[in-house]
């Protein structure tokens, strides 16, 4: 009798037992994640019924229902159209520059504020580069109209100090467009990024400073033999989350900044979807666009991750 309690008590456990004791457990945290979860549910998911409208023929003010199937014909149509290699083009474009820039800028910078010894000069440093995040893309444009514009500060410089003739058109010429808006991204996001990366490095053990000390290591050896190592999942986490997004290559800056002689070049997924599906009434073909994107967005989100478990041991899932 005793053996069969024994046996009994020692039996693994179901995953649904396990699941449902961890929230139990946690049941405080879960009552006030209610509001959020509801949020969540009510404006992300139950709206995602709509997206069977990419596979129909829909004409609005008609019953999404009543609408005519049409299966992949959007998906084919967007694929044969002669904006698609230009456009994807431009989407990987944009956000490879995003990832090689945007990722790397705000490690360097979270590493160099955390070498300053003067925290009334670093909160300075750290609230300077972080203010651009709250500028809407509206003012962004007007600062960038009004330094880089035909008539702009630069222009207007560079002519009086006789560098140049006439002004250059940073602004209506495509091959500037991808490098000034990598750098307004950056210069936009870099100080918000930074605070994930501080906030990593301040949970760094203390101990392994001093073991540096002991072992001498300088301030480059404690960086690359102790922060880095020891920040490397949230480094990969994000690197995980920007490869899911890497279609994601903007929408305002695209809008506000380029124009008809920059289409070329400033024309992405986001906007082309737009441009069909809203402001020309073609809702079915703009979902399928938006739908591919997320599609395409889940499967790199989804294989990163395996690749980084694989080699990192270091998951989001």
């Amino acid at each position: 009798m005793n053996s069969e309690v024994v046996h009994a008590s020692t039996q693994p456990k179901s995953r649904f037992d396990l699941i449902k004791r961890q929230v139990y457990k946690e049941r405080q945290l879960w009552l006030i994640c209610i509001p959020m979860i509801l949020w969540v549910f009510i404006f992300s998911y139950l709206p995602m019924y709509g997206i069977v409208i990419a596979f129909m023929k829909y004409i609005p003010g008609k019953n999404m229902f009543h609408s005519d199937w049409v299966g992949l014909l959007h998906f084919r149509t967007f694929f044969h159209s002669p904006d698609f290699w230009h456009i994807l083009r431009n989407t990987l474009a944009i956000s490879g520059l995003g990832i090689l820039f945007g990722f790397t800028a705000p490690i360097i910078l979270a590493l160099l504020l955390n070498e300053l010894r003067t925290r009334v000069f670093k909160r300075v440093v750290q609230t300077i580069s972080y203010l651009p995040h709250f500028i809407s893309w509206v003012v962004v444009a007007s600062i960038l109209f009004a330094i880089l514009g035909n008539e702009g500060f630069l222009n207007d410089m560079l002519m009086r100090l006789g560098f140049i003739d006439k002004p250059i058109a940073f602004l209506g010429e495509g091959k500037y467009f991808w490098g000034l808006l990598t750098a307004t991204n950056v210069w936009k996001d870099v100080g918000w990024a930074t605070i994930i990366y501080l906030s990593a490095i301040a949970g760094v053990d203390s101990e392994l400073f001093d073991a540096g000390k002991v072992d001498g290591l300088g301030r480059f050896g404690m960086v690359w033999h102790i922060i880095l190592p020891s920040i490397r999942p949230t480094i990969v986490l994000l690197f995980i989350l920007g490869i899911g997004g890497i279609l994601n290559a903007g929408f305002e800056q695209q809008l506000l900044i380029g124009n008809s002689q920059t289409r070329e070049y400033h024309e992405v997924l986001d906007t082309y979807a737009y441009k069909y599906g809203i402001q020309l009434g073609n809702y079915s073909y703009g979902a399928a666009i938006s739908l591919m994107k997320s599609v395409i967005s889940l499967v790199l989100v989804l294989g990163a991750n395996r690749i980084s478990k694989k080699a990192l041991d270091t998951s989001i899932l």
